[in-house]
């Protein structure tokens, strides 16, 4: 067994080793790994659409961690007690001359049966919302399909409720877990499916293995989507979710019937809106009245009036017009850390790695009281 499989000594408690038991190519660009925990008390189950943090070991520099840490989504049924599998896409570089993804390449590459890796969770909140009796539509694009997965075996177990799965990728060679979704949607009435291919292949064509060609357009969508009132759920690269949300839009979609797995702002999603800034005064001698709490952005030259209504300080910055550096949202990659000058903040979302002092996590904290951000 290869070196990496001994447990970081730093990990925190809610890390825990899971055994790969299994590896399988499902496309020629993603790779699933099936994982159990080593100790069968380490089990914790998950909610359709939820994901695990891993613990990618990257070489080290002196005075720098060892790790990345790097979130998949949980790509198999829920009901699948005691193993998890994530399917992961290999990243290749960005453009000549930048490395090629460190955690996806390390899995590919380096993990085989038999290897341990650390992970923590399963996190997140866009998960499959099993009261609703809304038919569902879970529209997906490349590697973005895997929590859909999920979400669609939780829904095949479901006897009366209806869904459509969409997914868009460029031809069958890249498309996974094509016969899984196609068996699912066998199971029971009511679980129908649509593969939608960029530039498909001669032999896509022969085989007949998609449905519709080119991109998910409103033709395909007004198509396959008889006039109800839908539970849509969004998953994919910021292209792909950009251009499906505005079309869901523009067909009427209220917003809190469409949820999504997006790293960014909504208004990545709804690039024409504009944020509506609390009260803001420069902090030359201007200070709200009374005993409102305010956020100070000292290097900005802003203060403003925290309102409760953004979900964190990261959100609030983006309300004042503000851009801090950010990645995940979620408290795991540690981009928006930040120097709080003074005053205290709670977390929503517990960071995975110990901050230092005076620092704070921007993305799942939130003030109470007054507090003063070195931005």
């Amino acid at each position: 067994m290869n070196a990496f499989t001994a447990r970081d000594t730093i990990a925190r408690s809610g890390f825990r080793d899971l055994r790969v038991v299994a590896k399988v190519r499902e496309s020629a660009i993603i790779t699933s790994f099936h994982m159990e925990p080593v100790d069968p008390r380490d089990w914790r189950d998950f909610e359709p659409g939820q994901y695990l943090v891993f613990k990618i070991p990257v070489p080290q520099a002196a005075g720098e961690k060892g790790y990345v840490l790097r979130n998949y989504s949980v790509s198999c049924s829920p009901a699948s007690k005691g193993r998890y599998r994530i399917s992961v896409k290999r990243e290749a570089a960005a453009a000549p001359g930048l490395p090629d993804g460190i955690s996806s390449c390390f899995l590919h590459d380096r993990i085989e049966v038999g290897d341990i890796l650390q992970a923590e969770g399963p996190r997140g909140d866009f998960v499959l919302d099993k009261a609703s009796s809304r038919p569902v539509v879970l529209l997906s694009g490349g590697v973005g399909l895997t929590p859909m997965v999920s979400m669609l075996h939780a829904l095949a177990s479901m006897p009366d409720g209806r869904a459509v799965f969409i997914h868009a990728c460029e031809n069958g060679d890249v498309h996974a877990l094509r016969n899984e979704v196609t068996g699912l949607a066998t199971t029971r009435p009511g679980l129908a499916v649509h593969f939608c291919y960029r530039s498909p292949s001669e032999r896509d064509k022969a085989d007949q293995s998609f449905h519709s060609e080119g991109m998910i357009s409103r033709d395909v969508l007004q198509r396959l989507l008889p006039l109800d009132d839908y539970d849509f759920y969004l998953c994919g690269p910021p292209p792909f979710m950009r251009a499906v949300y505005t079309m869901l839009r523009e067909l009427g979609v209220p917003k809190h019937r469409i949820a999504y797995e997006f790293f960014g702002p909504a208004t990545v999603l709804e690039p024409d809106a504009v944020p509506i800034p609390a009260v803001v005064a420069q902090t030359a001698g201007i200070a709200p009245a009374g005993e409102a709490t305010t956020v100070e952005f000292r290097k900005s030259g802003l203060k403003a009036i925290w309102n409760g209504s953004a979900a964190s300080l990261l959100d609030f910055a983006e309300d004042q017009g503000l851009e801090p550096e950010f990645s995940c949202r979620s408290g795991i990659c540690g981009t928006c850390k930040s120097r709080l000058v003074s005053g205290d903040v709670a977390y929503f979302e517990e960071p995975l790695d110990e901050l230092g002092a005076g620092e704070v996590l921007l993305c799942c904290s939130r003030p109470c009281g007054s507090v003063v951000l070195d931005i």
